[in-house]
């Protein structure tokens, strides 16, 4: 029997590489009795983490759907990676879970992983509770992590727990909610309740009325009995507690050792009796920007947020109801691309262990397998049905590497393959670059990118090489230049004439029409690479007919793809055809494209070229201690520094770096961070290229052409 959408819970556990969410999920699923014994990330035999590769590497790398049952809930628990360049991961479970459970390692506080984190938490509402976990390490401080978590993300921020000592003694927490003291064996597990320290009571009882008023603040009910008895019972502040945490007004904090099994009971209790089930969240957002109510009864909606291929298996699909309820045997509409899919079976599922089940209803998540066209961010409804949820929205590539196969043989079965990873992870770019004559990857880290190598290498038997990407260059010019062509051949029989005078000039908005021409017509084309290409036609007297226009035309954007300084793509330039001459029988299209693309070239090479190169606009999140190593580094990069700001307890780069200086870039900030420090990058504009580095690459660009 199905589960009420009351009584479900989805949980994402969030945090920075080491925090230790994996191992709280793994004690969680304990204390729920869905597993009868604990395993360990060292052991390599957590439900969680259950890859080789994650197992291999010792941490995170795909997200898991894990669930227990806790009272008369179900609580779905989905562990995601700490490193961002996993990030896809977590947005994607973030867009399906209800609750965020931010896991924070007490020795270290805050780091620059939850930062990230918090701001897709902000992007989808999504109520949060705090985790200080570690409270057994030697250098846990609980106070000094409260202090980070509440100087970063504000007021709302509320304990409702401290511990009565830390460190490697750590076996007590006090709970102001409950008023108690929970005291554990060293084997953890379930506690003893105590009476409070009076040394305590103070600080505890100060907590409690805390929540007592943030409980009050949201209902008027609660209100007016909170100023009638001062207080509210253990009934009246679930209430408000619950209504508060669903509207974020609060972001509680609990403390643990999930390491020693001390505290992950009180947090699964919580969840269970205040967390909001997925009714009590505002209803999911369709494509169209409309609203779909979270209810059984309603049209049946499921939203793929994940897909992983597994060998033996096939496509495994991980999908949350939105609405209706979904069984074995349905069929449903894919609404994105108009097929049907029939779900043959579906599951619940523990890491790698998967329970068939006879029916989810809205608002849980489970899992179904061998889906014939259906992708992450696809919807399933009814036939008939274009009721679609809004898709997830992942982040711009950050890094870039290029694609060389062991043996030209072998390429068409990587790409297969990459086409195939690109579907499951929409964080992967797979780019055929025809101007860089280059197979390009775009991902979010280096990390990233040597993943899909390890599984290119163990799962499918396939070697691939990273190479340095090509620079998407742009030319254009600096100054105006006239030039002409005759093109002229006789081979026997009719033969081709063409001649052609033109001027180009260097193009930007608002400039006035070429002077001393008279402009017969004007044609403006935004370039699909980027930037305009603008074409003045200022023949007076007939010297060429105007039907040759489209071929003088063809033939000068034949020779924009292909510039004469490095073979890249030309951008903002002015051409004005304002003479030549035509033959009556030997004049033809072809020999007009010739002559028109001939004047061009050598125009354009007498008009001072200019080599322009992509600028990114970079942020990098770091802590102040390396900010210097950090700037230095970007300064040997050609880089602008133009701006640092305070954010939280980090501080926020911003920088103009060229994407030639980029490569590895995600290696080199991990190596000097320490893994604590991100960045971000966004396409900010082409900039001209000084002359000393404009001729290296030409030099460059001549020798490699040379070599082909």
């Amino acid at each position: 029997m199905s589960i009420s959408t009351e009584n479900i819970r989805n949980v994402v556990l969030l945090g920075h590489s080491g925090s230790g969410k994996t191992t709280l999920a793994e004690t969680m699923l304990f204390e729920a009795k869905a597993i009868g014994r604990r395993g360990s990330v060292g052991a390599k035999n957590t439900v969680s983490d259950f890859t080789n590769i994650e197992q291999e590497k010792g941490n995170s790398i795909f997200s898991t759907l894990l669930h227990a049952k806790w009272k008369n809930s179900k609580i779905n628990i989905i562990d995601t990676p700490g490193s961002d360049d996993f990030i896809g991961e977590v947005i994607s479970s973030l867009k399906v879970a209800d609750t965020a459970l931010i896991v924070i390692n007490a020795a270290n506080g805050v780091e620059v992983g939850t930062e990230i984190i918090w701001e897709y938490v902000q992007d989808y509402n999504t109520p949060a509770i705090f985790v200080a976990n570690h409270m057994d390490q030697e250098k846990a401080n609980f106070q000094s992590t409260l202090d980070q978590i509440t100087a970063r993300f504000g007021s709302k921020v509320l304990p409702f727990q401290f511990p009565y000592n830390s460190g490697d003694g750590f076996n007590s927490i006090i709970d102001a909610l409950r008023m108690v003291m929970y005291v554990f064996s060293p084997d953890g597990g379930k506690p003893e309740k105590q009476t409070i320290p009076e040394s305590e009571m103070g600080r505890a009882q100060e907590m409690h009325n805390a929540l007592v008023e943030a409980a009050a603040e949201n209902d008027e009910t609660l209100m007016e009995k909170f100023f009638d008895a001062g207080t509210l019972n253990e009934d009246e502040l679930a209430k408000g507690l619950t209504i508060a945490l669903a509207s974020q007004q609060i972001y509680p904090v609990f403390c643990c050792s999930s390491e020693n099994n001390m505290g992950s009971g009180r947090i699964m209790g919580f969840i269970n009796d205040i967390a909001p089930a997925p009714s009590d969240r505002p209803d999911a957002i369709l494509h169209d920007g409309s609203l779909i109510k979270c209810d059984k009864a309603g049209k049946n909606v499921m939203f793929i947020y994940k897909t992983l291929s597994e060998p033996q298996i096939g496509m495994v699909s991980y999908f949350k109801v939105y609405s209706g309820k979904v069984s074995p045997g349905m069929e449903l509409s894919n609404v994105d691309n108009r097929t049907s899919e029939r779900l043959n079976q579906i599951f619940e599922t523990n890491g790698k262990i998967r329970s068939n089940v006879d029916e989810l209803v809205a608002g849980d998540i489970g899992v179904t397998v061998k889906l014939k066209n259906t992708h992450t961010n696809n919807t399933l409804s009814d036939k008939g049905s274009d009721l679609k949820i809004e898709n997830i929205k992942f982040p711009e590539a950050r890094i870039r590497s290029a694609i060389a196969p062991p043996a030209k043989g072998e390429m068409e079965k990587i790409m297969k393959v990459l086409n195939s990873l690109q579907e499951e992870d929409p964080t992967l770019i797979l780019e055929q670059n025809a101007q860089l004559k280059q197979t390009i990857l775009h991902g979010q880290g280096q990390l990233h990118l040597d993943l899909i190598k390890y599984r290119m290498d163990k799962v499918n038997g396939l070697q691939m090489n990273f190479i340095k990407p090509k620079i998407p260059y742009r030319e254009t010019i600096t100054r105006p230049a006239d030039e002409s062509y005759r093109h002229k051949k006789q081979s026997g029989g009719s033969g081709q004439f063409a001649e052609v005078h033109l001027r180009v000039e260097p193009y930007f908005e608002g400039m006035p029409d070429p002077s001393g021409l008279t402009v017969r017509s004007r044609d403006e084309e935004e370039l699909p690479w980027g930037g305009k290409f603008i074409f003045y036609w200022c023949i007076v007297g007939g010297s060429i007919d105007s039907k040759y226009i489209n071929a003088i035309k063809k033939g000068i954007m034949q020779k924009m793809e292909e510039g004469p300084l490095t073979g890249s793509c030309c951008q903002n330039i002015r051409v004005s055809v304002y003479d030549g001459k035509m033959h009556s029988v030997d004049s033809n299209d072809m020999a007009f494209m010739i002559a028109s693309a001939q004047a061009f070239k050598t125009a354009f090479e007498g008009a001072k070229p200019q080599l322009l190169e992509p600028i990114y606009d970079v942020e990098i999140l770091c802590n102040d201690t390396i900010m210097g190593d950090i700037m230095g580094d970007l300064q040997t990069r050609r880089s602008i520094i133009i701006g640092m700001d305070a954010d939280g307890q980090y501080q926020k780069i911003k920088a103009k770096v060229p994407l030639a200086e980029m490569y590895k870039y995600s290696s080199t900030l991990r190596s000097l961070s320490q893994g604590r420090a991100k960045f971000s990058r966004k396409f900010a504009e082409y900039q001209a290229v000084g002359g000393d580095i404009q001729n290296k690459i030409i030099n460059e660009n001549k020798t490699e052409m040379e070599m082909a």
